[in-house]
């Protein structure tokens, strides 16, 4: 994991707002799936599902349940993690 793609994704997430939601949700929990951020953050469930994805795409989240079609749980990866300690008082 380079330095430069940490700041990269540090950047990308900070840039949109339902990442950094997303992110600082998943400062305070281990494990989150997208109708429990939604509610906790009063952001659409659709909003919050497109932020998941996006993560997922940039390998900073996995799905813990890929078999369920519905209520799936996620978890930030190493590189999430990694990026999340990048960005722990300075942004979330």
């Amino acid at each position: 994991m380079t330095e430069d793609l940490i700041n990269e994704h540090v950047k990308w997430i900070v840039s949109v707002d339902r990442r950094l939601i997303l992110m600082q949700f998943m400062k305070k929990h281990m494990i989150a799936n997208a109708s429990e951020v939604a509610q906790e953050t009063q952001r659409s469930t659709q909003n919050i599902s497109h932020a998941i994805k996006e993560f997922e795409d940039k390998d900073l989240i996995e799905c813990l349940t890929p078999s369920k079609t519905t209520w799936k749980k996620y978890v930030l990866t190493d590189m999430g993690k990694t990026v999340m300690e990048k960005m722990d008082g300075k942004f979330i």
